[in-house]
């Protein structure tokens, strides 16, 4: 018989996301079919985690086996899910591009009409407004021309010009798909002008399509040797920190025995350091292929468990949204999933006479992780202190890491993530919504004022626009943004002593009917 949530902290997770695809389905509903499709395949992609968390929190249990199963549906629906709106996909294309192009002929003829009885006006217009001609020393009046040249009919038709810092800003009309218009204006840009300039296309607060140039010397910096060198000991530090980390899990202090300690917590401080290592590779790959420089990783030293990850910044312009966010979630990709691994072999490889010796209580820490080894484990863990392999310990610090890093705040991996996916304007509201979030938590758990105030200092900006800002992410990245950010959410919340002890009745079920 089904009843009420008892785990509030469930409730809460299975409304939040239950808000989230409605507001989807909100959003979907204005693009038709296509919309409709991808709104699904989050849909899809979500369900077997909302579903196994939700029917816990009921009071209702399904093995390991069901929830694998449901799993793998789920991806073949999202396969299928694809394929239909792919197709569709091409149908409208096809569609809109006809339409597009009789539109695109209509236009053109009446503004070759508009132009012709407008030129004398324009030229008077011209010689009467002095105050029209360019600043000497902000944007040279031939670059002005030169730049208003390479805007037409069939690209972006430039209706207004407002003289913006050392560039200008473009009101216009937006002639075609974002992506291309973007590629041919910027080729006729440095055709024209060469690499002094930079053309940026995004959309102004009205949510129309504007093109903004700049200045090539605004552009990203290098890292500076001073901060190379800063680097360099904040890696230091975590080297130390991370076998510090390692000693005191297992109960000694390694200044006070050096080489005791490094033989020792060695290989928790490798464990950590191969999360870090796999996260920081994964980002510059992924960058690397895109062509977009990454400045030099500053490692966030901590005596708990060694690192709290890394900050990096960009040293180079990104070319869209799209690019913003495969660099963003490569790193968390890769430590989470590396994280994970352990994790569950970790469990699995647990018995008696274990390593490390933990208090239960200990894996009602995190839903993820509590969840994980309520299936896992089993009764073992109604005792008082559980044995458990070090790669466990090891891998829930990484999972920690990985979620830290996945808050949806400024230039955090999480904080890119929201604005590639979900535009800048939502990005700046989950960054105060985070800061709020973590300034209650403080009142419990001091790490969170720590991660407030690092927010506020260094990390509360967003990452600066890219120059195609319009052209969205597909669908496909904006599920897995949803499918990251939930799995940051089960990890850093707790799991209450109330759906705790529904797990371990739920396995012990499990296990007395497989006996």
């Amino acid at each position: 018989m089904f009843t009420t949530l008892e785990n509030p902290v469930t409730a809460l997770i299975v409304l939040a996301a239950a808000v989230v695809l409605v507001w989807g389905l909100y959003r979907a509903i204005k693009y038709g079919k296509l919309g409709i499709l991808a709104w699904l395949q989050s849909v899809v992609l979500m369900a077997p985690w909302l579903l196994f968390f939700c029917l816990f929190g009921l009071g209702i249990y399904i093995n390991l086996a069901t929830v694998l199963f449901l799993i793998v549906a789920s991806a073949g629906l999202y396969i299928y899910l694809g394929k239909k709106m792919r197709a569709a996909g091409t149908d409208s294309l096809l569609q809109q591009r006809r339409s597009d192009k009789i539109k695109s002929i209509e236009e053109t003829l009446k503004e070759l009409e508009k132009k012709e009885t407008s030129k004398e006006s324009e030229k008077k217009e011209t010689k009467a407004s002095p105050t029209k001609e360019i600043i000497p020393g902000i944007i040279l009046a031939e670059d002005i021309k030169k730049i208003q040249d390479i805007f037409g009919v069939d690209t972006f038709f430039a209706t207004e010009t407002i003289l913006y810092q050392e560039g200008a800003i473009f009101k216009g009309n937006l002639r075609g798909e974002p992506a291309a218009v973007h590629q041919r204006l910027s080729a006729s840009l440095s055709e024209k002008l060469g690499d002094r300039y930079r053309l940026f296309l995004v959309e102004n607060p009205e949510g129309r399509p504007v093109a903004i140039v700049l200045p090539s010397r605004n552009d990203p910096q290098t890292t500076t040797v001073g901060q190379k060198i800063l680097a360099v000991i904040l890696a230091l530090a975590t080297i130390v920190t991370s076998l510090a980390a390692g000693g005191l899990l297992q109960g000694f202090d390694i200044f006070s025995d050096f080489s005791r300690g490094m033989v020792k917590a060695g290989p928790i401080a490798i464990g950590i350091w191969a999360v870090l290592g796999s996260h920081e590779i994964c980002h510059r790959l992924i960058a690397k292929r895109y062509e977009v420089r990454i400045g030099w990783p500053f490692f966030l030293p901590t005596w708990q468990i060694g690192s709290f990850g890394s900050l990096n910044r960009f040293e180079s312009l990104l070319p869209n949204r799209q690019v913003l966010f495969d660099v963003a979630i490569a790193g968390p990709a890769a430590g989470g999933i590396l994280s994970l691994g352990m994790l569950i072999a970790g469990l699995l490889l647990s018995h008696p006479g274990s390593l490390f010796q933990v208090p239960s209580q200990l894996f009602q820490g995190s839903i993820l992780v509590g969840t994980l080894a309520r299936v896992v484990m089993g009764s073992a863990l109604g005792q008082q202190l559980v044995d458990v392999h070090p790669l466990t310990i090891i891998g829930w610090i990484g999972l920690v890491i990985t979620a830290i890093n996945l808050m949806p705040a400024g230039q955090l991996d999480g904080g890119r993530i929201v604005q590639a996916i979900y535009g800048r304007k939502v990005a700046g509201l989950t960054t105060i919504a985070t800061l709020i979030v973590l300034a209650i938590a403080s009142l419990a758990n001091p790490l969170a004022l720590y991660w407030a105030a690092l927010i506020v200092f260094l990390q509360r900006d967003l990452e600066r626009p890219s120059l195609n800002e319009i052209t969205e992410p597909d669908d496909q990245r904006a599920a897995l943004a949803l499918l990251a950010l939930f799995l940051m959410l089960v990890t850093l919340i707790p799991l209450s002593s109330t759906l705790a002890g529904q797990l371990l009745s739920a396995v012990s079920q499990l296990l007395a009917v497989s006996s």
